[in-house]
């Protein structure tokens, strides 16, 4: 959702820009996943009417327990400006901030089998030497690709599976 997502993401950049001066970006890594847990279990509190900003506050204060004057600053700022449901796309748009500092690039295989351990090792492996960079991994099973492996790295696409080469094979038809 491009809303969330912009809304989010100023909250996102000020935390990985104070985490970053301060040396503590993996603190702050599981500090905002700690309050967007929070956020996420206590979604059914946030904005009640009977249940005050104070409330909140403390809730998300003995939760998170290690929350450093910085953490509790955003997070007054969260809920003066009822930004909390934000924190999962807050957390997630953090990371990507945090990979794009080490270098590491996200990348998605689309299998259409589950893959093991050791295949989507061997994977990552031929994926970091073919695009020359660090990849977090994730992957998803689409059945529809019948056989093989998509690859989405970024904005490029390696599409082996046998999905592809029968679209690749249906278009060099068509255009005879």
């Amino acid at each position: 959702m491009a809303e969330i997502a912009t809304l989010a993401r100023p909250y996102a950049e000020a935390a990985h820009r104070v985490a970053k001066e301060q040396h503590v970006l993996e603190s702050w890594s599981t500090l905002l996943g700690c309050m967007a847990n929070m956020a996420i279990e206590a979604a059914e509190l946030i904005g009640h009417p009977n249940v005050s900003d104070a409330e909140i506050e403390r809730l998300f204060v003995s939760a998170c327990s290690d929350m450093e004057v910085e953490g509790r600053n955003l997070l007054r700022l969260l809920i003066d400006n009822d930004r909390l449901m934000c924190l999962p796309e807050i957390v997630r748009q953090f990371e990507a901030l945090k990979r794009k500092d080490s270098g590491v690039k996200e990348a998605t295989l689309y299998s259409a089998f589950p893959l093991g351990e050791s295949q989507v090792n061997s994977l990552q492996g031929l994926l970091e030497n073919r695009f020359a960079t660090p990849l977090k991994v994730s992957v998803k099973v689409n059945p529809e690709l019948i056989g093989g492996i998509c690859a989405v790295v970024g904005d490029q696409v390696l599409d082996t599976s046998v999905r592809g080469k029968l679209d690749a094979m249906r278009a060099a038809l068509n255009s005879l």
